[in-house]
């Protein structure tokens, strides 16, 4: 069992940057590939990026490549998401979630643990 909480959202201007926590507790915490997804009313969840357990692989959607950074601390139980050069298309709730399959980390179904989210906004 794994129960995860975000912080770090809130309201930045047009590329500003902001830094989305999730700390992990449960002690398989390690053994899991995370991501982060994010969801506007009414639409479909979205993958934003992914990072295998020992975060050796990383993988990001296209519409983020370049401008944000998964990471991870074992050690800590904590999954970041650094979102740099932001835009108004980024306002949306981000939600962390954990995933026991790296073959599968871009399908949101696939995810067996969730986070309550965390809204992030972005002014032009």
């Amino acid at each position: 069992q794994v129960q995860l909480v975000e912080s770090g959202g809130g309201l930045v201007q047009a590329g500003g940057s902001l830094r989305l926590s999730c700390a992990a507790s449960g002690r398989t915490f390690s053994s899991y590939a995370m991501g982060w997804f994010r969801q506007a009313p009414g639409k479909e969840r979205e993958f934003v990026a992914a990072i295998s357990w020992s975060g050796g692989s990383t993988s990001y959607a296209d519409s983020v490549k370049g401008r944000f950074t998964i990471s991870r601390d074992n050690a800590k139980n904590m999954v970041y998401l650094q979102m740099n050069s932001l835009k108004p298309e980024d306002t949306d709730v981000y939600y962390c979630a954990a995933n026991g399959l790296w073959a599968t980390v871009r399908d949101p179904k696939q995810y067996a643990y969730w986070g309550q989210g965390t809204q992030v906004t972005v002014s032009s």
